[in-house]
């Protein structure tokens, strides 16, 4: 894990009130690190420390800085400050800052934002939330087909400081139809009067503005991309996504499925600035419904009564053989939505899954109930038919959690569900119930 940086200096700098100094220091810092760096300054003092900044720098490190401190800074601010900030940063950090905030708040900072800025935000906020278009910017290189390389060339160096990237610049013909992209490397290595679209790459790989942004963070990934067009839904193009807002978006995406598999509803701020009442709000609803499932188990148990009153010995390893059916369950279930999470599991490969882990969980199972066998009969002093079914139990019951962890999330995906709901908790719970079952009835045959 990265340590973060020491800024012992530039603290005391500011406790001394060298501003001068600091101010020349601070300027020369990433701002990705300054925007950390303010995470350590006093809140009385942050303020100050920001209105050291540079406007370019203010405004970059204005992006970097969690919605809570940014919020804090706007509410410190002048009118004026804060409509610089917008106009300096891109659209797409400011269609981020803004989303985080009150309606009426966005209504103010929008109000003397000029009319084009301010309509290509507001165009940005009405995209739904998690597609292309709330994640794009307009910020990009684009000629018309018919230009030659040099007149490319003296547009990016005209244009090109205040764009998002340079290195892949998009063609467009007379209806701004997305038909082809070339990256700068080749502009730079081609004769200046050669056409643009004489050395372009006319298969262009590009997502439409409501594609999901999971499935375009795989995009990047399968082709290996740092910046993928957006186009409309007649090939117009509209915006490019860049790898920095993807790796965002991968991080959300994780952090999401892991709390989906926990068993807990997906919370947008960070762990420390959540209350108490939304951790517990967003952890209740899936623990009223495993209790309320767990009653299963209950209602299992007690129409076995007579199995139970014949061998009283069996209900010690109950939780056993529950334990490993929920563990095989949930060891197969992570393995496939993540397959399938990265494209590497489609819905068609069911009957191949199903199969592979019938196999691995017989495997597993033979094992597992063969030394709970020998251990049994070594030093635990039960009855032999008592071992056997047991043992037999164990080893049904992993092949049958296998085949329960693949389906259940292979079967969500089917159902346009979120796989990774299907994980954990719930696997162990759908487990525990057919654990039983197995376990009962076995113990029917064996003992009564």
């Amino acid at each position: 894990m990265e340590e973060k940086k020491n800024y012992d200096e530039l603290i005391r700098l500011l406790n001394q009130c060298k501003y001068a100094e600091l101010k020349e220091k601070i300027n020369e810092e990433n701002a990705a690190n300054l925007a950390e760096f303010f995470e350590e300054v006093p809140e009385d003092k942050r303020l100050l420390v920001f209105r050291l900044l540079t406007k370019d720098n203010a405004a970059d490190t204005f992006s970097y800085m969690d919605s809570d401190m940014q919020e804090d800074i706007v509410n410190s601010i002048t009118d004026n400050e804060v409509h610089t900030i917008i106009d300096e940063l891109s659209v797409d950090d400011a269609v981020d800052f803004l989303g985080e905030l009150p309606a009426n708040v966005v209504k103010k900072i929008l109000k003397d934002v000029s009319e084009d800025r301010r309509n290509i935000i507001n165009h940005f906020l009405n995209y739904p939330d998690d597609c292309a278009g709330s994640i794009m910017t307009i910020e990009f290189m684009e000629f018309h087909w018919d230009y030659t390389i040099g007149k490319a060339m003296e547009l990016i160096r005209k244009t090109g400081f205040d764009k998002e990237t340079i290195y892949s610049c998009y063609i467009v013909d007379n209806k701004r139809k997305l038909v082809g992209v070339v990256s700068l490397r080749t502009l730079l290595l081609s004769d200046d009067n050669k056409k643009v679209s004489d050395i372009m790459e006319d298969d262009v790989i590009f997502v439409h503005t409501l594609d999901d942004q999971e499935d375009i963070a795989n995009i990047f990934k399968k082709y290996n991309l740092i910046a993928l067009p957006v186009v409309d839904n007649e090939r117009r193009l509209v915006g490019i996504i860049t790898v920095d807002d993807i790796v965002d978006v991968i991080e959300e995406e994780n952090t999401e499925d892991i709390e989906k598999m926990s068993a807990l509803l997906p919370s947008e701020d960070e762990y420390l600035k959540t209350g108490v009442l939304s951790l517990a709000k967003n952890r209740i609803v899936w623990l009223l419904v495993l209790m309320v499932s767990g009653t299963f188990s209950s209602a299992i148990i007690n129409g076995y009564e007579s199995v139970l009153a014949s061998s009283v010995m069996l209900a010690s390893f109950i939780p056993i053989l529950m334990d490993t059916g929920g563990n095989a369950g949930s060891q197969a279930s992570t393995l496939i939505i993540r397959g399938m999470a990265v494209g590497e599991i489609a819905l068609s490969d069911i009957l191949t899954v199903i199969w592979k882990e019938v196999r691995v969980g017989f495997i597993c199972g033979v094992i597992l109930s063969a030394v709970n066998f020998l251990r049994l009969m070594i030093f635990g002093g039960t009855p032999l038919m008592v071992n056997i079914t047991i043992s037999l139990s164990l080893c049904i019951t992993v092949i049958v959690s296998k085949t329960i962890g693949c389906v259940l999330p292979m079967f969500a995906k089917k159902l346009h569900f979120d796989p990774a709901i299907m994980a954990g908790p719930l696997i162990t719970t759908v487990v525990d119930s057919v654990s039983l079952i197995v376990f009962f009835n076995i113990a029917s045959i064996f003992i009564l």
